[in-house]
């Protein structure tokens, strides 16, 4: 049996991370495909507040459930310009004639359920407005201490933190937002910092100690 690597790069790969040509590691996931990369170094694990904003987060992680990321972002552009930048009101708006128009359009994901609960969605999100908006509710599931993964293995999928946000968002009438998908969407906006601690991403949320604690607002 051969010694284990224990350089750098010998480390970085055993927690599950690659180091690109430009010296920098991240994810095996985020180091195969441009799109990825480009996505992972610029916008996975940045804080996002806002309704149109949240609410665009939240319907792309519906459509991606079961599918590959990459595949909801190489439609991204699409799936703005059918949904009309996911401006909450005007989604709301959409009737059975849209359903079908969007289920005709090859650009996007042509999934049925995952349309109209986008629309849901979206009617859910201005209903919202009466009791604090989706911004505060999101936000206020945001644990008191964040994960600190040094490989793939201490990653999970769900939390207690996502399956109450899940339970709130479904009461309040949101639909596609179960658990697993709640925990991607806390990942993606940075609720929680789930950079591998190797990664040059981690941290880049600001809103973490070095300890994991929430840094004071």
């Amino acid at each position: 049996m051969s010694a284990p690597d224990t350089t750098p790069a010998g480390r970085d790969a055993a927690a599950g991370l690659a180091v690109g040509p430009d010296g920098l590691a991240r994810p095996a996931w985020a180091s195969g495909d441009d799109l990825l990369r480009e996505y992972y170094d610029t916008e996975w694990g940045v804080p996002v507040h806002g309704e149109q904003g949240l609410y665009e987060r939240i319907s792309l992680e519906g459509f991606q459930a079961g599918l590959s990321w990459v595949t909801v972002l190489r439609k991204r552009p699409a799936f703005r310009e059918v949904f009309h930048d996911f401006e909450p009101d005007v989604v709301a708006a959409f009737t059975e004639d849209d359903v079908e128009r969007l289920m005709a359009d090859a650009r996007i994901i042509r999934n049925r359920a995952k349309i109209r609960a986008a629309i849901t969605n979206a009617r859910a999100t201005v209903a919202l407005r009466e009791d604090g908006g989706l911004d505060a509710l999101v936000w206020s599931f945001q644990p008191e201490v964040t994960p600190a993964p040094r490989t793939v293995a201490d990653l999970v999928t769900t939390s207690p933190e996502s399956m109450a946000l899940s339970k709130e968002l479904r009461r309040r009438g949101f639909a596609f937002v179960g658990p697993t998908t709640m925990h991607a969407l806390m990942e993606a906006i940075g609720m929680i910092d789930v950079h591998l601690v190797g990664s040059h991403r981690r941290g880049v949320s600001g809103l973490w100690a070095p300890d994991g604690s929430r840094r004071p607002s």
